[in-house]
């Protein structure tokens, strides 16, 4: 990014996230493995829109699987790690859904290793993917709370994280989707997806028993771990608009969870505060 060389941070070298440049993707070094890092793909977003709202929204389903498929071949990682609402629905994964899933894992290489973590869309996601025979890639399913790779945590961010990704170095979630409005000189405007990123605030985590005996929560010389909020894959599913006023954050830990956070464009551009963007 132009005025970070990396916006989300290097704490050390094991522990590396750096955004790919005009992606809603990261890249991450976890000890001598590679990772390519994507959050709320939402599969099936189009079929839910018509069953949901009636809204008929013709399927990006090919786009989606290009745009993912293109960024493994251009980062040629190691493993692909979804940050959590891989699919749409809420429940089993429909017709539309599964199909569209389906293609996806068949199109991975078999030496991809891939990592989903289970945000709240994902249902009964891991019974399903143990069900299918076609996948040629390694899966694992892991809890929404998540869980550590090496120094980097990965939830999805609809809930508390777990004890052991605020341990890890760098904690990377999804679920937020951020956004902001941009506007210009004659009062047109846009919305742009955005990162966010900073260094976790204690306040909210503090108090709750499964944390106790995390060492930056009770030692205020030590250094809290960098959060890293990935933007949504999918570019039709809207989110949280972080300069508009009166509107409310998802995540049960943000918005005082990275009080002194900062936003970037998936182009590299820093727009500084989020909260005063």
């Amino acid at each position: 990014m132009r005025d970070d060389p990396n916006p989300t941070g290097t704490p050390s070298p094991l522990a590396r996230v750096e955004p790919v440049p005009g992606e809603p993707a990261a890249t991450a070094a976890i000890g001598g493995e590679s990772a390519l890092l994507v959050a709320d793909y939402h599969a099936g977003y189009e079929a839910g829109l018509r069953s949901e709202r009636g809204v008929d929204v013709p399927s990006r389903a090919p786009d989606r699987r290009e745009r993912l498929l293109a960024l493994l071949e251009r980062t040629d990682p190691d493993r692909l790690v979804v940050l959590g609402d891989l699919m749409h629905s809420i429940g089993d994964p429909g017709g539309a859904e599964r199909g569209e899933l389906e293609v996806l894992f068949e199109s991975f290489s078999s030496d991809l290793t891939v990592t989903v973590v289970k945000g709240n869309h994902d249902g009964r996601i891991e019974t399903w993917l143990a069900d299918s025979d076609d996948i040629g890639a390694t899966i694992t399913v892991v809890p929404g709370d998540g869980v550590a790779l090496g120094d980097i945590g990965v939830c999805h961010g609809h809930t508390w994280p777990s004890r052991a990704v605020l341990e890890s170095e760098v904690v990377c979630l999804g679920h937020e989707h951020p956004c902001v409005r941009l506007e210009d000189e004659v009062g047109g405007s846009r919305v742009e997806r955005t990162w966010l990123r900073g260094r976790l605030d204690p306040g909210p985590f503090r108090d709750r028993p499964a944390y106790e005996g995390v060492t930056w929560l009770e030692d205020a010389d030590e250094t809290p771990p960098r959060a890293v909020v990935v933007p949504a894959f999918n570019d039709l599913v809207g989110g949280t608009w972080i300069n508009v006023a009166g509107q409310s954050f998802l995540s049960p830990f943000l918005p005082a969870g990275l009080a002194a956070g900062e936003a970037y464009l998936l182009d590299g551009t820093r727009l500084g505060p989020y909260e005063s963007v």
